[in-house]
C-alpha cells in the first residue's frame, strides 16, 4: 500500500536515515516538489516550512504545514485509487511501497541547527526553493560546509548571480573532496529559476498554434501544437508525435486535462497505432530541429529613439501640415499673380509669414492681398510653434515615465502582474514581437523598470476595479494572461474580461488542479466559442527541480494541457531499459522515447547540453558542429557509452532513474 500521510501531530519526528532528500521553501513550489519526490520518484523526503500561514496566500486559513499535509493527503488518496483500480502498468506495482511519509518540519530560517536536525549531513540532496534569493544563498553556503558531498538544487531569480554561485559551490566541493569524479561534480550544484522554466509555457498559451522551444547543444527542439484538422485535411506528423491532445475537430477547445482527468487527459508519447487511430485530434509534434541563433534582447514597442509620432500628437502634426499647405498655396498664388521667380516668391512669403517683411505699399493689389493672407497664416504659426515646444517638453519630462496604451492599439496581449513570473513572460512576449499592455497594481513592482525601458504600455491600478481593464484596451485585445500570485484575482479578472469580450482568449495562473478544472468547465460552458487555459507555475517548475535533485540534466519541460512532458539527457549506461536495445525497442509508449544520440566521444562531450553556447569562444561566426544525431535509424543498438536525449513523462523518467539507482547503489 502507498505510504500514508498520518495526521500531523502523530507524524514521525525521528531523524531520517541516510540518503533522504530535503526540501526547504516557503511557497507552493516547495510543497509541489516534495510531492514530486515522494509520490513520483519514491524518495524519502523531509520538508522544511516556515511556521504560520503562507505569505502569498494570506486569505487561506490553513498554515503552511496544514496546506502541505492536505496536498500530501489528496495525492496519496488519488494514487491509492489509481492503484486499486488496476491502472498501473508494467506489473511493477506500487512504486512507493515501503516509503515512509513525508517528514514535515517548521523553522523560520534554515540555520545550522535546523539543517543538522533535518539530517543534511546524511542527505543525498537538498533543494532550497525559498522565494528570497538571499536566504537560498545563505542556506546553500551553510549546507555545503556541513556536507561537501551534498547535491544542491537552488532556486534563484538572478541568472548571472546563479552562474557565479554554481561555480563557487562546485569549487568548494572540489576542494573538500580532491579527486572527485567530474560527472559527479557537475551534478553537485544546480541553479534553476521557476520563472525561467514556466515563462515560455505561459507565454505560449497566449498564442494560437504556438510552439515550445527546448535548446540542446546549440540546437532547438521545437515542440509545436497542431490544432485538430478540419474535415478533409491531413495533419502534418512532423518528425514524431509527442502527444495527442484532448481537443478534436468537433471540440476544438478540448478538456484541458491533467493527471487526474482520466480518459479526458491528453495522451503523452503515443505509439504509431494510437496516432493512427486518433484521427481528428489535436497533436503536439516534434518539428525540424534548427540551429539556435545568438540571444537577442527583447525589442521595444515603438522602435528605437523618440520618433515623431511619440513626441508630437496627431492633432499637432495635422495642424502643422495645414500651415505648410497654406504656405505652399500662398507661394503658388504669388507665382501666378506676379512675374517673380519661384525662389524669390518663396522668400517673400516666408518673410510675410514671420512678420519680418515691410508693408507692400505701392505694390500691385495681388501682392498686397497675398501679404495680408500671409500675415494671417503667420498668426496661426505662432500658437503652433508654442504647442510644439510644450509637447516636446512634456515628452522629455515623461521619457522616464510609463507609456500609456495608444488609442489605436488592437490585437495585443493584456498581461496582469509584473512579479517574477510576469516579468519573464513579458520578456518572452517581446522577444516574439507580440504587442503587450501590462496591468500592475504596485507601482514599485519588480517588472516596472523593465516595462519602462522597453516602452511597454502600462496601466497602474487594481485589475478588480472597474475601468482598469478598459484602460488596457481589453475590448480589442487578442488574449488575456492573468499571472498574479492570487488565484481569486486572476479568476475575477478573467470573468470580467469575458463579460466585456466573450470570445477573448484567456490563460489563468491557478495553483490547484481541482480548482482549475472547475474554473475551466464553468468558463467553457458559459463561453463555448472562446479558448480558456490554466497553468500552475509550481506544477510546471517542480518536475525540473525534482530531476535536478536526482542528479540528472533536464533540458526543459513542455506543458501539454495541464500535464508536463520532460526533455532530459541521460547516459545509457546503468539503464537496462535502454542499454543493448534498439531505438525502436527502447521506446515505451506513455513513458519515454529516444529522440537523439550524442555521437561525440565521451572524453570530448560537454557536461551540460543546455548550457553550450551557440557560438564558440573564439568569436567566429561559424557555429561549432553538433554531435547530436536526430535522424535515428530504428535498428540502431544503444550502447553503454552513448548519451541520449529523451522525451519522457514524469513517471517514465522516474522509472528510469529508480531502475538506475537499483543498479548503481548510492554511495
Amino acid at each position: 500500500m502507498l505510504g500514508f500521510v498520518p495526521p500531523l501531530p502523530q507524524q514521525p519526528g525521528r531523524p531520517p536515515s541516510a540518503g533522504h532528500m530535503i526540501v526547504c521553501g516557503d511557497d507552493a513550489l516547495a510543497r509541489r516538489l516534495a510531492v514530486e519526490l515522494r509520490f513520483v520518484y519514491g524518495e524519502r523526503v523531509t520538508l522544511l516550512l516556515p511556521p504560520g500561514r503562507d505569505a502569498n496566500s494570506p486569505e487561506t486559513p490553513l498554515t503552511q504545514r496544514g496546506r502541505a499535509a492536505a496536498l500530501f493527503g489528496r495525492m496519496s488518496a488519488a494514487m491509492n485509487r489509481a492503484g486499486n483500480g488496476g491502472g498501473t502498468t508494467g506489473g511493477s506495482g506500487d512504486t512507493n511501497a515501503g516509503v515512509e511519509a513525508v517528514r514535515i518540519m517548521e523553522a523560520p530560517e534554515p540555520s545550522d541547527d535546523v539543517l543538522e536536525e533535518a539530517g543534511v549531513d546524511r542527505a543525498a540532496a537538498l533543494a532550497l526553493v525559498y522565494d528570497d534569493d538571499e536566504r537560498n544563498i545563505r542556506a546553500a553556503l551553510t549546507a555545503r560546509r556541513l556536507n561537501p558531498r551534498l547535491r544542491l538544487v537552488i532556486r534563484l531569480y538572478n541568472r548571472k548571480l546563479g552562474q557565479h554561485l554554481e561555480e563557487l559551490l562546485d569549487q568548494a566541493a572540489a576542494v573538500a573532496m580532491p579527486g572527485i569524479d567530474p560527472a559527479l561534480l557537475d551534478a553537485s550544484t544546480t541553479v534553476l529559476s521557476d520563472a525561467d522554466t514556466a515563462a515560455p509555457a505561459l507565454a505560449a498559451t497566449a498564442l494560437t498554434g504556438s510552439s515550445k522551444i527546448i535548446q540542446a547543444e546549440g540546437l532547438l527542439l521545437r515542440a509545436a501544437e497542431r490544432p485538430p484538422p478540419r474535415p478533409g485535411e491531413t495533419a502534418d506528423p512532423g518528425l514524431c508525435t509527442l502527444a495527442l491532445l484532448s481537443s478534436t475537430t468537433n471540440d476544438p477547445a478540448g478538456a484541458e486535462g491533467s493527471d487526474s482527468s482520466g480518459d479526458e487527459a491528453p495522451q503523452l508519447l503515443p505509439d504509431e497505432s494510437a496516432v493512427a487511430a486518433a484521427t481528428g485530434r489535436g497533436t503536439v509534434v516534434l518539428e525540424a530541429v534548427s540551429r539556435a541563433d545568438p540571444d537577442r534582447p527583447a525589442t521595444r514597442m515603438g522602435g528605437r529613439g523618440a520618433p515623431l509620432a511619440q513626441v508630437f500628437s496627431r492633432r499637432l502634426r495635422w495642424s502643422a501640415l495645414g500651415v505648410a499647405a497654406a504656405a505652399l498655396a500662398l507661394v503658388i498664388a504669388s507665382l501666378l499673380t506676379t512675374e517673380d521667380t519661384a525662389i524669390h516668391s518663396t522668400y517673400l512669403t516666408l518673410l510675410d509669414l514671420l512678420g519680418m517683411n515691410d508693408p507692400a505699399e505701392g505694390a500691385p493689389p495681388a501682392r498686397q492681398i497675398i501679404q495680408l493672407l500671409s500675415g494671417i497664416a503667420g498668426l496661426l504659426l505662432l500658437p503652433l510653434l508654442l504647442a510644439a515646444v510644450l509637447e516636446a517638453f512634456g515628452t522629455l519630462r515623461t521619457a522616464s515615465s510609463l507609456r500609456r496604451p495608444p488609442r489605436g492599439l488592437s490585437g495585443h496581449v493584456v498581461l496582469l502582474g509584473l512579479g517574477k513570473i510576469g516579468t519573464r513572460v513579458l520578456v518572452r512576449l517581446r522577444e516574439l514581437d507580440i504587442p503587450v499592455v501590462v496591468v500592475e497594481e504596485d507601482p514599485e513592482a519588480r517588472g516596472i523598470p523593465l516595462a519602462r525601458s522597453m516602452h511597454v504600455p502600462t496601466v497602474i491600478g487594481d485589475v478588480t476595479q472597474e475601468g482598469v481593464l478598459e484602460a488596457a484596451k481589453i475590448r480589442r485585445a487578442h488574449a488575456l494572461l492573468a499571472l498574479t500570485s492570487i488565484d481569486t484575482t486572476n479568476l475575477e479578472a478573467a470573468l470580467y474580461a469575458r463579460s466585456v469580450k466573450p470570445d477573448l482568449r484567456v490563460a489563468l495562473r491557478l495553483y490547484d488542479d481541482e480548482f482549475a478544472t472547475a474554473v475551466y468547465r464553468t468558463l467553457r460552458t458559459a463561453h463555448p466559442g472562446a479558448l480558456t487555459r490554466s497553468r500552475s507555475v509550481s506544477h510546471l517548475a517542480a518536475p525540473s527541480f525534482a530531476v535536478a535533485m536526482m542528479g540528472r540534466q533536464i533540458l526543459g519541460a513542455v506543458p501539454v494541457e495541464r500535464k508536463v512532458m520532460l526533455f532530459a539527457a541521460l547516459e545509457v549506461a546503468g539503464h537496462p531499459q535502454l542499454e543493448g536495445h534498439t531505438v525502436e525497442q527502447a521506446f515505451r509508449a506513455g513513458a519515454w522515447r529516444v529522440l537523439a544520440i550524442d555521437a561525440t566521444p565521451p572524453a570530448d562531450r560537454t557536461p551540460d547540453l543546455a548550457a553550450l553556447p551557440p557560438y564558440n569562444a573564439d568569436g567566429d561566426a561559424v557555429p561549432p558542429p553538433s554531435g547530436l544525431v536526430w535522424d535515428l535509424h530504428p535498428g540502431y543498438v544503444l550502447r553503454a557509452t552513448d548519451r541520449v536525449v529523451i522525451a519522457a513523462t514524469r513517471r517514465g523518467l522516474a522509472e528510469l532513474l529508480r531502475r538506475q539507482r537499483s543498479v548503481v547503489p548510492r554511495q
